[in-house]
């Protein structure tokens, strides 16, 4: 049995990062010069640690699959990013948004490493302004704030609903800068296929030339992964269509542990599903639930009615309309977590009030505020967001409310790390949201661009000198080591058995039926029935896959169904995963919603005399069942509680 520690110091909450600041081993600059470093991943976590320890003096490979780091799926993070900088005078402070994010996540996550992103906060402010990222402002000019779920404080920092992309920019400024200076080199189109390991260090990767198809080998004294998350693995997701696990799943393979795969974020405010061959989702910024109330009609006659279009959501009287957040949870309303807000839409709609061609949406509504501060102020708020709408839906959102609906969003499993965010394998480093280590089982709005650029800009570059202090006398990892040469055989032999299937069926053919599954029996309810029931669906699908999939066109020659048909059978087996973790934990929790454990009024019901851990699952080999282990979590300053929003 591995024994988990996360290694986090052994002084007071509050002094823990300053006390590993303080005694943590440093790299001289000019031995600085003599070690690489692989940054997997541009996205804001990628750029940000690229760009970082590029300045430091580090060399500094970082590799791209898209042909530009500024296509990164960061960018289409829309609402803000939280900090405790208290503009408001509301009451906000660090330990406020440590505890916000602990209960937030159903209390399933690491206090130390909770703590420190909530610390580090204030700081990527200052330096996301200083890059000069068009944070909104006041009209004095200070910086503005708004609210988000789970919380009663404004802390949101916000550039309308391009918050992403306008951090994406700055930490992309920032690595192009590094990739001037000659510190950082981008390899761009690039797809990460495989780990390195020699003499159980992470010593390089293997990655594919998506123009070229060619197989290439880098190396390094130490490896970062920040990949981003895996929610494609439902097929139908908020995600950008890139978005994959191979290079977190391969490193699982390698020996690094898996944490919490079945904890998935569904995200409530997104554009339903609207056709059976849709290829992905689309999100409305959580920043909308500010200013737009949800609901649903009162009679089950008006939702009928407006399914078949008989009537307008208009011709329904205020006394008809049920607004069901702020009926269940009158303390936070329309704020509540993202996890609440989605199981009480799809309670409504599963209840038959649910509205939209297919019943499957929900209203959030505008003309109050519209008509309490006028539509130039709404506008000014949110009206790029509400242009992105009318150009999906062909609905004007000032005049009819828009329809919404739970998708999949995020995800808060990922490699197991350390305090340091080292993984299981030493060398190994996972940052952002491909790791594990911050958002328990819910991640709050507005904290996935706060933990990226924490580890990317603040964190990684202290705790990586400490293991690269005793790699000083290390000389530059050679790639004709035997190590290198298996590991790209081993790819070579895999890609051409996906090739040489010459199945009849399409690689999306096989991802949206992983999809279908997982959605059904993995994804906002989960029961032990249908979890046993997936596991025997997807096996077959794996089996399906492995004869019958058809992928046209070359090896060595730019081939999107090659990529794809890689990631996609990596999405089965991370599938498989996932549902033998949401059966593992006889728990709810979270985004994790088993249908046998909840409260007598319907939210989730957890259990921590025996699932206060973190689960961390190690690949054996093959066929093999994974072995699951446990960190026990600990919680020495918060005590658990059952999550209440009334």
């Amino acid at each position: 049995m591995i024994n988990l520690k996360a290694g986090s110091p052994q002084v007071p909450l509050p002094e823990q990062w300053d006390s590993y600041k303080a005694g943590c081993k440093l790299v001289n600059p000019n031995n600085k010069r003599k070690l690489d470093i692989i940054v997997v991943g541009t996205g804001l976590a990628g750029a940000s640690a690229a760009a970082t320890l590029g300045q430091l003096g580090y060399n500094v490979k970082s590799f791209c699959y898209q042909d530009t780091p500024r296509r990164a799926h960061s960018i289409a993070a829309q609402g803000g990013i939280n900090a405790a900088k208290n503009y408001q005078n509301d009451g906000d402070n660090v330990f406020r948004l440590f505890y916000d994010t602990i209960k937030g996540g159903d209390y399933r996550a690491r206090e130390s490493n909770v703590y420190r992103l909530a610390s580090i906060s204030p700081e990527i402010i200052d330096l996301c302004v200083a890059q000069g990222v068009p944070f909104a402002r006041e009209y004095g000019g200070l910086l503005a704030n708004r609210s988000f779920g789970g919380t009663q404080v404004s802390r949101t920092f916000y550039a309308r609903g391009q918050t992403g992309q306008q951090l994406l920019i700055g930490a992309y400024s920032a690595l192009s800068r590094q990739i001037s200076e000659g510190t950082v080199k981008l390899y761009n189109r690039r797809d990460v296929l495989d780990i390195v390991i020699v003499d159980g260090k992470a010593r390089g990767v293997i990655a594919r030339n998506l123009v070229t198809g060619e197989i290439e080998r880098h190396s390094a004294h130490a490896v970062v992964l920040a990949t981003g998350g895996y929610g494609n693995v439902f097929f139908l997701s908020t995600n950008a269509m890139g978005s994959n696990v191979t290079p977190a799943w391969s490193a699982y393979k390698r020996g690094a542990l898996f944490s919490n795969p079945c904890f998935t974020q569904i995200h409530p405010t997104c554009i339903p599903v609207h056709g059976e061959f849709q290829s992905k989702l689309t999100l409305m910024s959580e920043s909308l639930r500010n200013d737009g109330r949800i609901w649903v009609p009162l009679d089950k006659a008006d939702a009928e009615k407006l399914r078949k279009k008989e009537i307008t959501p208009e011709q329904i009287h205020e006394s008809k309309r049920d607004y069901y957040l702020e009926r269940r949870y009158p303390a936070f309303g329309n704020l509540v977590p993202r996890d609440v807000a989605s199981r009480a839409a799809k309670e409504r709609c599963d209840a038959g009030y649910g509205v939209g061609s297919t019943g499957r949406a929900v209203f959030l509504d505008f003309s109050d505020a519209i008509k309490r501060l006028g539509r130039e102020a709404i506008a000014a708020r949110y009206g790029n967001l509400f242009q992105m709408y009318e150009q999906i839906v062909a609905d004007d959102p000032y005049q009819t409310p828009m329809m919404i609906y739970p998708a999949v969003h995020y995800t808060m499993g990922g490699l197991w790390v350390d305090y340091e965010l080292m993984t299981t394998v030493p060398g190994l480093y996972a940052i952002g949201e491909c790791n594990f280590s911050d958002h328990g089982a819910n991640r709050l709005g507005a904290s996935a661009l706060m933990q990226g650029l924490a580890d990317g800009y603040f964190v990684l570059p202290y705790t990586i000198s400490g293991y690269l202090s005793n790699e000083i006398h290390t000389p530059p990892i050679p790639t004709t080591l035997p190590e290198f040469h298996t590991a790209v055989q081993g790819v070579t032999d895999r890609l051409t058995r996906l090739k040489n299937t010459n199945g009849k069926q399409s690689v999306d053919h096989f991802h949206r039926n992983l999809g279908k599954i997982m959605w059904e029996y993995c994804g906002m309810a989960r029961n032990e029935a249908g979890l046993q029931k997936a596991l025997g669906l997807i096996s077959d699908l794996k089996d399906e896959f492995s004869t019958g999939v058809r992928i046209p066109g070359g090896l060595k020659e730019y081939n999107p169904e090659l990529e794809k048909a890689w990631r996609v059978q990596d999405f089965i087996e991370l599938g498989d995963l996932m549902v033998r973790d949401a059966l593992e934990r006889k728990e709810s929790c979270g985004g994790h919603f088993r249908e046998e454990y909840q409260t007598p009024d319907g939210e989730a019901l957890r259990n921590d005399e025996e699932f206060a851990f973190v689960s961390a699952w190690e690949y054996k080999g093959g066929t093999a069942t994974p072995e699951l282990h446990k960190e026990e979590l600990e919680f020495n300053v918060v005590t658990p509680s059952q999550r209440s929003y009334k």
